[in-house]
């Protein structure tokens, strides 16, 4: 048999008032429902019950250095932020310096919690963060942000820098990669934000206070002194600014932007991706854009796509001038060929050495003019006091040093990035074997001139078809180069199929070697002596003839 349940204060209050209003009195009901008049009166007055009252708070031991505790935390908000009160330091005081005892740790730690942020307001240094939604028009406003990325990069693995700009109705962002976060970079994703979008928005852009758009930040306003080229850009693409406050605090001025580089590095950046070069990179960030057009942010019920969709027409178009966004830089060359660019060195040309060129910085590469002709193009070094050299560019000195080719630097780069192959390496040791160090090498520069009138892919495989026949000279390998562009598919495979290993035979005795015996009878000149008129006499000398 089942005990009855004991009804909830609720119930019980809704039955005495149900047979108040049958007409009972007080007593009835305290009978009938064996409860006192107290409770009787509580149900009259109201249907629901009274929250019970809590529990007196007891005292406890750390009452009497409460004022300590909180002197201590007032005192804090004047000092350097370094050099405030940490919990451990505040209980070694209480202890060394006030003679708490039988106090743990854990009770002060919970009291300086509860207190420090209202002593904070208390005294008008803080207020409670209040995040206000907001309504964005289609079309108007967009944020910008730049954010670090870890890619490996032929490898290697680096950190690079991406551009964000997000727009902010709907959701829609155009990322790009990048070797530094300057300035050209900046501009560089902004062409390309603009081009991929079809148009500027035509409100305003918000941005925090990077160096590439600010120089100078004026007191707690909002007014910015800009770089130059910055207003020169603002003023060709009528781009209109919006700069967010420094800090924390400017960061939620932007939070759509700021929240979309962590999600897409999270989602389209791991694992860590392995491109070969940053244009490499850029390419999978489009196609990463673009896969995100099909994405809903939160409850929505249109995609981003969707959203684009309506606010793109409601873009500014974009100009007819282009804006040149790179830097332009006018180095001298040195002796070893190279140019200075921001802390690093590339080559150039060796017939330039002595002479200023014109380089054009851009966010991941650069190019060196000699007048209005380019002469050198360089993927941008990530660190600083590298060098990147061509080994092309050393190739006419080079026949005037041929010893300074082993240990060339150049070189070795070109053997790192795969120009310089083991097809090379095996060409070169051949010929040095052949015709000796300085011609051998001499050699082997022809044949590497020879990539700048034919394909790479085609120099390998004439190098690997002179091999295969023993030829050691740089015609030959032009000649088999040549032949390659046909097509012949057994050249292509010689390029691939040659072993390296073995010692390259001459190509004479190669050729000799397959000659068919000879089996004819050695020949003889008899029958030209009947084409002579007079045979001459042994016994009579000419001179003598001719005295008779």
């Amino acid at each position: 048999m089942t005990k009855p349940r004991r009804p909830s204060k609720v119930e019980l209050y809704a039955a005495i008032r149900r047979d108040a209003r049958a007409g009972k009195s007080e007593r009835e009901l305290q009978r009938l429902h064996r409860v006192g008049w107290r409770t009787v009166k509580a149900a009259l007055d109201s249907a629901w019950p009274a929250p019970r009252a809590p529990y007196p708070q007891r005292p406890s031991k750390l009452d009497p250095f409460h004022p300590v505790i909180d002197d201590i935390l007032v005192a804090d908000l004047d000092a350097p932020r370094k050099q405030r009160h940490t919990v451990t330091r505040i209980f070694a005081r209480l202890v060394d310096e006030h003679g708490m005892t039988d106090i743990s740790y854990p009770v002060v730690r919970a009291y300086v919690a509860r207190r420090a942020p209202e002593i904070r307001i208390e005294q008008g240094r803080g207020q409670m963060d209040v995040f206000v939604p907001q309504t964005h028009l289609p079309g108007r406003e967009a944020e910008v942000d730049f954010g670090e990325i870890a890619v490996r990069l032929g490898g290697a693995l680096v950190t690079c820098h991406l551009f964000s700009f997000r727009m902010s109705y709907s959701g829609k962002a155009v990322h790009r990669a990048s070797a530094t976060g300057g300035q050209e970079a900046f501009f560089e994703g902004h062409v390309h934000a603009f081009n991929r979008l079809g148009g500027i928005p035509a409100g305003k852009v918000r941005y925090d206070n990077l160096k590439a758009a600010v120089a100078q930040v004026i007191g707690f306003s909002r007014q910015r002194v800009e770089t130059e080229r910055w207003v020169a850009f603002r003023s060709h693409f009528h781009l209109d600014a919006f700069y967010c406050q420094p800090g924390l605090t400017g960061a939620h001025e932007k939070g759509g932007v700021e929240g979309d580089i962590g999600r897409f590095r999270r989602n389209h950046l791991v694992p860590v991706p392995q491109v070969d070069s940053i244009a490499e990179l850029n390419e999978l960030i489009d196609r990463c854009d673009d896969a995100d057009d099909h994405r809903r942010i939160g409850a929505r019920i249109r995609t981003v796509g969707e959203s684009f969709a309506a606010e793109q027409t409601l873009l500014k178009p974009l100009p007819v001038e282009v804006f040149e966004t790179g830097r332009w830089f006018t180095p001298r060359v040195d002796r070893y060929a190279q140019v200075a660019v921001r802390s690093n060195r590339y080559s150039v040309p060796s017939r330039l050495i002595g002479r200023p060129v014109r380089v054009l910085l851009n966010a991941s590469d650069l190019t060196i003019y000699d007048g209005r002709t380019p002469v050198a193009r360089h993927e941008r070094l990530l660190g600083k006091g590298d060098a990147r050299l061509e080994l092309d560019h050393y190739l006419e000195a080079l026949v005037r040093k041929p010893g300074a080719l082993p240990g060339a630097t150049a070189l070795d780069q070109a053997r790192a990035a795969g120009r310089f192959t083991p097809l090379h390496d095996a060409w070169w040791a051949g010929a040095r074997k052949a015709h000796g160090d300085t011609a051998g090498t001499r050699a082997l520069i022809e044949v590497l001139l020879l990539h700048r009138h034919l394909p790479h892919h085609q120099v390998v495989a004439g190098i690997a078809a002179a091999l295969t026949a023993g030829a050691l000279t740089a015609d030959a390998v032009a000649l088999e180069a040549r032949k390659s562009t046909d097509g012949n598919p057994a050249t292509a495979a010689a390029s691939t199929n040659v072993d390296t290993t073995q010692p390259v035979a001459s190509l004479t005795v190669r050729r000799l070697g397959h000659l068919p015996a000879d089996s004819r009878p050695p020949p003889s000149v008899a029958a030209y002596d009947t084409l002579l008129r007079r045979r001459p006499d042994p016994h009579n000398p000419p001179d003598r003839q001719a005295s008779t």
